[in-house]
């Protein structure tokens, strides 16, 4: 009996294990994981702008297509220069007083101090002498004032300090003659614009004073052309070019080394053309001792003749050369007619006094004076003006 129970526990313990086994087997088996889905790369505006028509995403039926971006034109790589407008010429000497009277006023202020003098002896006399030849006024000149001064002082007696400074305010003023005419003919007349030749030696500011006398006449409402002549200095055209790029003058140039005197036909006649005010000539100015340089000026204006007049030739002067721009300005003055000069760097060391011997020696007068080196310091020259800064306030 035990037997039997025996073998039928293991036999339920069997089917018991057979039927777990079975329910594992044939057990549902768990729902796989859903695939992931790749992120979505964004489409740039260049990629969508690139797809063939038809690739873009439906909407209601239609297609839509970005345009393309939009491209904006290049700049030039050269801008054009902005045209300044100068101020006029009128009242400039009167605003740039001060320079001159800086530089110029040391003159005036020995002289008032020696004329104050309670004695004046013969030794007096020749310290004023040696300090008016000293200022480059001249010997003859010079000479002339101090027999005035002495022959009004023993008229005078007692003497203050105005009246002595009003003597020699007086002598001064005679001297520099405020009655020559300097007037710069530089209005057109009939239908040919008015010329101005502009000569001297390198080195005066020939070229600085055209441009700065184009900018000047641009400033008083004319219209100007520049005509580069000085062909035997490699940067005097693209110089002057640039001085009338500045305010709007067209420069007539050649090729270096070129004929000058056809570069100066050549802006005569664009002149008469573009029916302008004033052409302004700018010359070579190689030293004064070579004889071409002369013979070159002399074609130059013959060449200007066949098609205008010459209403001015203008000489540079260094003021600060003293007796040497003498000899400079006889040396140009018998090849060409010169009807006035133009004086530069008269706010520096410069001794004034040239101004009186220059217009002795030539018979000329003294038009315009470069009182610095900024573009607008160019001034008509004004005798009255230029001896009140002598002598100071």
């Amino acid at each position: 009996m035990d037997g039997y129970l025996g073998v039928i526990v293991i036999v339920a313990v069997v089917a018991v294990l057979a039927v777990g086994g079975l329910f594992l087997l044939f057990r549902p088996g768990r729902k796989a994981a859903p695939p992931v889905k790749p992120p979505e790369t964004p489409v740039l505006p260049e990629e969508e702008a690139k797809r063939p028509a038809g690739a873009g995403e439906e909407a209601e039926g239609a297609t839509t297509t970005l345009p393309p971006p939009e491209v904006k034109p290049a700049e030039p790589l050269v801008k054009e220069p902005e045209v300044e407008t100068p101020p006029p010429s009128a009242g400039r000497m009167v605003r740039l007083r001060s320079r001159l009277a800086r530089s110029q006023n040391a003159l005036g202020r020995g002289l008032l101090e020696l004329l104050s003098r309670d004695r004046l002896d013969d030794e007096v006399w020749d310290e004023i002498e040696e300090s008016l030849i000293s200022a480059d006024v001249g010997v003859a000149p010079t000479q002339v004032m101090v027999e005035e001064l002495r022959t009004r002082v023993k008229v005078l007696g007692s003497r203050s300090q105005e009246e002595v400074r009003g003597l020699l305010r007086e002598q001064l003023l005679a001297q520099v003659n405020p009655d020559l005419d300097r007037t710069l003919r530089v209005r057109r007349h009939g239908e040919r614009p008015a010329v101005v030749l502009v000569v001297g030696v390198n080195g005066t500011g020939k070229t600085t004073t055209t441009g700065k006398l184009a900018r000047s006449l641009v400033g008083d409402g004319k219209k100007v052309v520049l005509g580069a002549a000085d062909t035997f200095r490699a940067a005097a055209a693209d110089q002057l070019q640039t001085w009338g790029e500045r305010v709007g003058a067209d420069t007539v140039r050649g090729p270096e080394g070129g004929d000058p005197a056809s570069v100066a036909f050549d802006a005569v006649a664009k002149g008469i053309e573009e029916k302008v005010d004033t052409v302004i000539v700018d010359t070579a100015g190689r030293l004064h001792t070579k004889t071409g340089l002369m013979d070159e000026l002399g074609k130059v204006k013959r060449v200007i003749e066949k098609k205008a007049t010459v209403d001015e030739v203008l000489l540079v002067l260094d003021a600060t050369t003293g007796q040497n721009g003498m000899r400079q300005a006889q040396v140009f003055a018998e090849v060409v007619n010169i009807t006035g000069i133009a004086l530069t760097k008269l706010d520096g060391t410069a001794k004034g006094g040239i101004v009186i011997s220059v217009q002795r020696e030539l018979g000329v007068p003294v038009k315009l004076v470069g009182l610095g080196e900024g573009p607008d310091d160019l001034a008509p020259f004004d005798p009255e003006v230029f001896v009140d800064a002598i002598l100071g306030d």
